[in-house]
């Protein structure tokens, strides 16, 4: 009687890969001086962000601190809109606006009747052109800027950092973070764009330097 060896496909197919390799140099090493947050990188961070912010669509406004309120009443009037929600507290006074405060908070169907809304943010992101709103202060709770059809957000110079992980040290991972690439957009599956499906249609960022 003649024993015959039962090889499983996972035997056969590693007994291939050991022969292919037979006689192969070693692997070269996997370099892992990585960059990290913080590293320096060879773009001014602000100008990176306005031309990331300006590829999705929305609109920069690059103003100095004194014609923030200036640059926020004549985006208003371009717009149309006259009345905006706001986060309470919030230190822009654009003239011709009327501001309501969310605070109580403004219910799903206040929000929708106002022409937009404005507010600051928590950090801005040059590689990925994104804003972050932490759900607190003068970003708002999250549905306050979701809900309406225009989104005004101040960004100061110094809220842009370079990268990603820059941004996450940044933050507090506990808060309803909200992170906006561009006004809201989407396609279906013949690519169609769609906008303002889960958020504002139009995004105008005020970008101020002291």
């Amino acid at each position: 009687m003649v024993a015959v060896a039962l090889t499983s496909a996972r035997d056969e197919i590693m007994g291939r890969i050991r022969s292919a390799l037979d006689g192969a140099p070693p692997a070269a090493g996997v370099p892992r001086d990585y960059r990290q947050a913080g590293d320096p990188v060879g773009f001014d961070p602000v100008e990176r962000f306005c031309e990331r912010v300006a590829d999705y669509d929305a609109v920069v406004h690059r103003v100095g601190e004194a014609e923030i309120d200036a640059a926020l009443g004549q985006t208003c009037r371009a717009r149309g809109a006259v009345r905006l929600a706001a986060p309470a507290g919030l230190p822009w006074f654009p003239a011709g606006v009327e501001l309501r405060a969310d605070d109580p908070p403004l219910g799903p169907r206040d929000l929708d009747r106002l022409d937009g809304v404005l507010s600051g943010c928590a950090v801005a992101i040059a590689e990925t052109g994104t804003i972050v709103l932490d759900g607190a202060g003068v970003s708002g709770r999250r549905a306050l800027t979701l809900v309406p059809d225009l989104h005004l957000c101040v960004v100061r110079a110094d809220q842009v950092v370079q990268t990603v992980p820059e941004a996450v040290r940044r933050l507090e991972p506990t808060r309803p973070l909200t992170w906006i690439s561009g006004p809201s957009a989407t396609s279906d599956i013949e690519l169609n764009r769609v906008e303002g499906v889960h958020g504002p249609r139009r995004l105008h960022v005020i970008l101020t330097e002291a």
